[in-house]
C-alpha cells in the first residue's frame, strides 16, 4: 500500500510540473537529435516494418563544472523501431500521427545530468543533484534538404522539477561506405533546471562558493558524426559535439568552463 501511494504522489507531482505545452510541442514543432548509432538507422530505413540493433560503445563529457573528475563510461546500444514505437536507449518514443511529412510523437528520455559531491574537490558540501526522467513531446521532419527536429521535455522524476526545449537541423552527407552528418542545435532550459543543476543554496555557500540561484539559459550546439558501414549490417561511428553555455549557466560559482564538449565512439550490429 505504501509503494502504491509513493507511485500516485509521483504522477501528481509529474502532472504538475509538465505543463501542456510538452504535449502540444509534438504536434508543433519537430524532435530532439536521435543518439548517434540510431539515427543514421532511421535515416537509411525510416519506414521499416520492424528492425532491431545491439551494440556498444564509450562516452566522454567534458562538464563545465569545476576541478570535475570527467570519465569515460561504458554505454550500451539497443536500438528498436516499428511503426509505433521507437527505442533507442536511452529514448524511447510513441508514435503518434504524421501530419505531412512531420512525424509526431510521445517520448521519453534518461538524461545524464547531475554529479555527486566527491565528483570535484569543488562540490565538497553540495548535496547530490539526481540526473532526470524527462518526458513530453516531439516531432520529426525529413525532408531533401535537411531534417528539422524539435522537443519539449519535462523533467518527469521531479529532481529538478524543471522543463527544457531543443530545436535542431542536421542532415547525412554520404560518401560510400562512409556517412557525415553535421548538426547545429539551440537549447533552452529553464531557471528550475538551471537553479537545480546549477545553483547553490544557502546551506551550501562557503567562501568562494557564494549562494547562487539560477537563471534559464539558451546554449547552442555544434556537432558532427562520422559512420562507417564495416559491413551489409554493422556501423561503426564516432560523434562529436561542443556546446556553449548561455549566462545563466556560465554565472553559477560552479562552473569554470562556458562550454562542455563530449566524444562517443561506438559500435552496432543491426538484425
Amino acid at each position: 500500500m505504501t509503494e502504491r501511494i509513493r507511485l500516485v504522489k509521483q504522477g501528481k507531482n509529474f502532472r504538475a510540473h509538465l505543463p501542456f505545452t510538452a504535449i502540444a510541442a509534438g504536434v508543433a514543432c519537430a524532435a530532439f537529435l536521435s543518439p548517434a548509432w540510431a539515427q543514421a538507422d532511421a535515416e537509411k530505413s525510416p519506414e521499416a516494418s520492424s528492425q532491431w540493433g545491439l551494440g556498444i560503445g564509450v562516452a566522454m563529457e567534458q562538464k563545465p563544472y569545476r576541478d570535475f573528475n570527467n570519465k569515460a563510461q561504458g554505454i550500451p546500444m539497443i536500438t528498436y523501431e516499428n511503426k509505433w514505437v521507437s527505442v533507442a536507449f536511452p529514448s524511447a518514443d510513441l508514435k503518434l500521427t504524421s501530419v505531412g511529412p512531420v512525424s509526431l510523437r510521445l517520448r521519453a528520455r534518461l538524461a545524464g545530468d547531475g554529479y555527486e559531491a566527491d565528483d570535484s574537490p569543488f562540490l565538497n558540501g553540495m548535496d547530490k543533484r539526481k540526473s532526470g526522467l524527462w518526458l513530453g513531446g516531439a516531432a520529426i521532419w525529413r525532408n531533401d534538404i535537411a531534417n528539422l527536429s524539435a522537443e519539449l521535455l519535462a523533467d518527469g522524476s521531479g529532481n529538478s522539477k524543471g522543463s527544457r526545449f531543443k530545436v535542431q537541423v542536421d542532415r547525412r552527407f554520404a560518401a560510400g561506405a562512409f556517412g557525415f552528418t553535421p548538426r547545429l542545435a539551440a537549447h533552452w532550459v529553464d531557471s528550475k533546471y538551471v537553479d537545480y543543476y546549477y545553483g547553490v543554496k544557502d546551506s551550501e555557500a562557503q567562501s568562494g562558493r557564494p549562494a547562487y540561484v539560477g537563471k534559464s539559459s539558451a546554449n547552442m550546439e555544434v556537432g558532427l558524426r562520422v559512420d562507417y558501414a564495416v559491413a551489409p549490417k554493422q556501423t561503426v561511428f564516432l560523434d562529436v559535439s561542443a556546446t556553449s553555455f548561455g549566462s545563466g549557466i556560465k554565472n553559477s560559482p560552479l562552473v569554470s568552463r562556458s562550454s562542455q564538449s563530449g566524444v562517443r565512439l561506438g559500435y552496432v550490429y543491426r538484425f
